[in-house]
């Protein structure tokens, strides 16, 4: 059996900078108008039709019993066509349809840059590492997608190391465990309890509860999580393994399957994605951290959305592997803050991590969150094929830099996968 080469947090960076503080429940920053929408009040509203026609504008519809109408314009002429409503006597107000972002109560939400870039400095759990102020919106608008759906009732399977099994913010959203790893399951211990740290950082990547005052979101906060062991103790598992994994999470209802991790080119783990695919089922894995062109699988397999790795400004990390022609898309990667067993795990002392929440890098992470963008597509799409759900996350992208040369479609937008 071929041994998983490890594509998530073995090889960590610690990027340093300022430290600022980072405050429980702090607001997001102000939100900007939905594109396309203005809201428009008629002092007569039998003026509306002739107001509207002198500007190429139709009449759109009521707004609740407010007497506001919601008026449809072309997109990047929303504040033009306010200003100018807004001066002709026949128009009460005219202003944003605002968007409306969930604010969250959640510990360490503000540290969560993946979902919510403010330009925020932050550091680790411990406070010894200090990450330097992002870009604003460097991130994959998943507050935004919120407001749409946060993906209740969608199955995503986590195949890795297994997930806390007591955990706060995720062990309640595990609905099914299985242990397909050498590691035997430790008397009194559930099947699938993670002893590595690099599962359960995936699991809540994806489905961390969102808004209970605890810890950290997921980017799908309404997703399920089916935990398949695949890795062992000491994260290292086989193609088989993986191959009965994937096949477990087909039989369990899963609608997107993620594989943080690498292997050797396989027949059978092939096989086994094909069928996954074949049924209906959406894969994501990682790239690899080895900062080269290097293929590893399941990533590279055609049936597979292979995710690369960028930071807080949108750049590449230097530990991600790349290349468009295999690498799909993009997902921060770099100092991203999830959960971690509330036990000793192999991961937390040679990468100086803390019980229950810390950072972690890799293009692992970005898998899992490229995974529970797919699952909130899914929930917006219940009817569409697995096929459609892949062109959705992956031509709904943000085309940053790098876009074309170190991946294909971008760095993956929740928001603009699920509007």
């Amino acid at each position: 059996m071929k041994k998983l080469l490890m594509a998530g947090l073995a090889a960590m960076i610690l990027v340093l900078g300022t430290i600022t503080s980072a405050v429980p429940g702090a607001a997001a920053a102000a939100p900007s108008g939905a594109a396309g929408h203005i809201i428009v009040k008629f002092r007569d509203g039998g003026a509306a039709a002739g107001v509207l026609r002198q500007h190429g504008l139709g009449e759109g519809p009521g707004v609740g019993s407010t007497g506001a109408h919601l008026i449809t314009v072309p997109g990047g002429n929303e504040q033009q066509l306010i200003d100018a409503l807004s001066r002709n006597p026949a128009v009460e107000y005219a202003e944003p349809d605002h968007q409306v972002t969930a604010l969250s109560t959640d510990q360490y939400f503000p540290r969560q840059y993946a979902l919510q870039n403010d330009g925020q400095a932050f550091t680790n759990t411990k406070g010894d590492i200090q990450v330097a102020a992002g870009t604003p919106d460097a991130d994959v608008d998943a507050v935004e997608a919120w407001t749409v759906t946060t993906g209740a009732g969608i199955k995503v399977a986590v195949l890795d190391s297994g997930v806390d099994g007591n955990h706060e913010d995720i062990s309640s959203q595990v609905v099914a465990r299985a242990n397909f790893s050498s590691s035997a399951t430790r008397s009194g211990d559930v099947v699938a309890e993670d002893y590595y740290g690099h599962g359960t950082h995936m699991a809540g990547t994806v489905a961390a509860i969102y808004n209970n005052s605890k810890g950290v979101a997921g980017v799908c906060p309404g997703c399920s999580i089916l935990a398949g062991k695949v890795l062992n103790d000491s994260g290292v598992g086989s193609s088989s393994s993986l191959a009965n994994g994937i096949n477990w999470a087909v039989s369990n209802g899963a609608k997107v399957i993620n594989m943080s991790l690498g292997v050797r080119a396989s027949r059978t783990l092939e096989t086994a994605v094909n069928n996954a695919w074949s049924k209906g089922v959406v894969l994501v894995a990682a790239a690899g951290n080895g900062g080269n062109q290097t293929k590893i699988y399941p990533g590279a397999y055609p049936n597979v959305i292979a995710v690369a790795a960028t930071d807080n400004n949108d750049l590449k990390a230097s530990f991600s592997t790349y290349g468009a022609s295999w690498v799909d898309i993009a997902a921060p990667g770099v100092n991203v803050y999830s959960t971690f067993p509330n036990h000793d795990f192999a991961l937390a002392a040679p990468n100086n991590r803390s019980l229950n929440y810390d950072v972690g890098n890799g293009t692992s992470v970005s898998s899992a969150i490229v995974a529970a963008t797919a699952a909130l597509a899914w929930s917006t799409n219940p009817g569409a094929g697995s096929s459609a759900i892949r062109a959705k996350v992956e031509s709904t992208a943000d085309k940053i830099g790098g876009t074309g040369t170190f991946w294909a479609n971008g760095r993956v937008n929740a928001f603009n996968a699920v509007k």
